[in-house]
């Protein structure tokens, strides 16, 4: 197979051999060139690129031939560039295989990398990137955080609109490619380019992230997504009113409320079970916030266990490490010596800022004693000179 090899070759005579090349694969492609131009011939060798997706060429051939076409787009100039990167993106997306899309991500990247960091197209480009990747099972080769992917268009920073796609498509790709965590943090990142005005737009993207945080069995502190605009427009609704309970109720009030709405909750695709181990989990937490000793019998009525459960609970909460603290089975007692707060709200950090500034008071003090110290040290010594 003839694949077009270009070194030191014009665009124009770039342009000519990838028609020729296309029309012996089968393409719809006349070989001459177009009497409008570079750009209609771009657009037309664009159009038919994805024919070498099944004209038997190797993988090789087809990233040689789709790399000479990124040579051409990175070089090109005109009105209709950007519309000609988008429809080469959109090609390469469709890759009929795992192999080929492997090829397609090899020269999306290029094709990034091409790009001028101010060229508003490099969103463009990206976008693609995350789902070839993300569908060949590489995410990890273009997405490490949001705060990275944000970084990469500083000097061209993309609309709302376009940052809500980007949130979405990496939401599905994470949850695709098995990191549910960072797709959960990609979902709050996404509720949080909403306001008051358009929350309602994100109904059905708040309701999933309520859902996946609550089944989610290592996510315990859910007071957070209370403040996100799309999860306030839903107050006053089952799934609101659910979260609060995660958020501040007792074992005892998620018990009514699923004794009052099983089908509900089933509904939500959630387990019954693993809620109540979770909401036993967040009580103990509750109720250890200031306690430093607790009796194994007010645990066992609290979270409705037998008597023989209790140490086996017990063990459960020391392992999610939220709570620390010490067993004493001859006592029956459990010695707490900290819990992660369950809520964290402004009395909270009021608390912190006195603890800290009461810290860096009394270093003051003690920086300003060794001093003084060092200072008479320093004289004594000068005296008996």
């Amino acid at each position: 197979m003839n694949v077009p090899v270009f070194i030191d070759i014009t665009l124009e005579e770039q342009a000519g051999e990838l028609r020729k090349y296309f029309k012996s694969q089968g393409a719809n492609i006349s070989e001459e060139r177009s009497s409008e131009g570079l750009e209609d011939d771009l657009k037309k060798i664009v159009e038919v690129c994805d024919s070498c997706f099944t004209a038997g060429a190797t993988e090789s051939e087809v990233e040689g031939v789709l790399n000479g076409i990124v040579s051409m787009l990175a070089l090109v100039e005109g009105d209709k560039r950007e519309e000609l990167i988008i429809s080469f993106c959109e090609k390469l997306s469709k890759a009929p295989s795992h192999q080929l899309g492997l090829v397609c991500l090899k020269v999306l990247w290029s094709l990034f990398m091409s790009l001028e960091d101010n060229s508003i197209m490099r969103f463009h480009v990206y976008y693609y990137l995350v789902g070839v990747a993300g569908r060949t099972q590489q995410l990890d080769t273009v997405y490490k955080d949001m705060s990275t992917t944000k970084n990469m268009f500083t000097k061209t920073p993309p609309t709302n609109d376009q940052m809500q796609s980007l949130y979405r498509l990496l939401h599905e790709m994470l949850l695709l490619n098995g990191k549910s965590d960072d797709a959960g943090r990609v979902m709050i990142e996404l509720l949080g380019t909403y306001t008051t005005e358009n929350a309602s737009q994100a109904r059905e993207e708040a309701q999933r992230c309520i859902i996946a945080c609550l089944a989610d069995p290592n996510t315990f502190l859910l007071d957070h997504l209370l403040a996100l605009k799309p999860v306030k427009f839903l107050e006053g609704e089952l799934i609101h009113t659910l979260l609060s309970i995660f958020v501040g109720e007792q074992l005892d009030a998620y018990l009514k409320f699923y004794d009052k709405n099983k089908d509900f909750v089933t509904g939500l695709g959630l387990k019954h079970e693993d809620n109540v181990r979770k909401m036993k989990l967040l009580s103990f937490m509750q109720m250890a916030e200031n306690r430093s000793e607790i009796p194994f019998s007010e645990i066992r009525d609290a979270m409705q266990l037998n008597e023989d459960e209790v140490e086996e609970f017990l063990i459960d909460v020391i392992k999610t490490r939220l709570v620390r603290a010490k067993i004493s089975q001859g006592d029956q007692l459990v010695y707490v010596s900290s819990t992660m707060h369950r809520t964290f709200g402004k009395g909270d950090w009021h608390q912190l800022h006195t603890l800290l500034s009461g810290w860096k008071t009394n270093l003051s003090s003690v920086k300003e004693h060794l001093a003084h110290i060092s200072s008479t040290q320093v004289e004594l010594m000068h005296k008996k000179n």
